[in-house]
């Protein structure tokens, strides 16, 4: 019998032209890491380049939050320092170093320097003995949600959050049998970073 649960049949998109950013927490790295692990697989295996992979850590999930929306601002930034210095001037006294610019196997630049199209947050709550976890739980998936519709970037929701260790592993793939929900964020990331692009130029299909 099929289980209720999970996204269903994953959509298949080319994130050959996405910049995806990654950020997760440091708590519970045993988890954390088969995690980050399966997101970029997925991400890889879906066209993203390597060099469009940003992965970024902090303590903890409380952080997540602020961490995201800051990452996205910064990437918001270097795009427009990377517009304004490889433009240079009509006379073509840009004094951008074009050697220094990496360049993949179709000639076109490695790494992009535009905002991200799609940010992962990724962290791990195990419940404890105290109110801590359902207070963090809450707090942080609201913030993520704000930062979330604020900047207008899907923002991957990675958070686990679970009653026991147990049940952590077997959300990360590390148990016999078991799933790595990290898949699901990747493909999830490029699905919602390719339809951004399309209803940012205006295209419903």
């Amino acid at each position: 019998m099929a289980s209720l649960k999970g996204p269903g049949e994953a959509q298949q998109h080319d994130g050959s032209a996405l910049r995806i950013g990654i950020v997760h927490a440091r708590w519970n790295t045993s988890i954390i890491e088969p995690l980050v692990a399966g997101t970029k697989a997925k991400l890889l295996g879906s066209g993203v380049k390597e060099s469009n992979i940003v992965v970024q850590s902090v303590p903890g999930a409380w952080e997540l939050p602020i961490a995201c929306q800051k990452l996205f601002s910064a990437s918001q930034i270097q795009s427009t320092t990377s517009s304004s210095l490889g433009a240079g001037d009509l006379l073509g006294s840009s004094t951008t170093d074009l050697t220094a610019l990496k360049l993949d196997s179709t000639g076109s630049s490695a790494a992009s320097s535009g905002p991200f199209d799609a940010i992962i947050a990724i962290g791990v709550l195990i419940k404890g003995e105290t109110m801590h976890f359902e207070y963090i739980a809450d707090a942080v998936s609201q913030g993520l949600m704000r930062v979330q519709l604020d900047t207008g970037v899907p923002l991957i929701f990675g958070l686990l959050t679970v009653l026991n260790e147990e049940q952590a592993k077997a959300r990360a793939g590390v148990s016999s049998g078991s799933h790595n929900h990290g898949e699901d964020w990747g493909l999830a990331a490029v699905e919602l970073g390719v339809k951004r692009k399309e209803w940012a130029a205006g295209k419903i299909s």
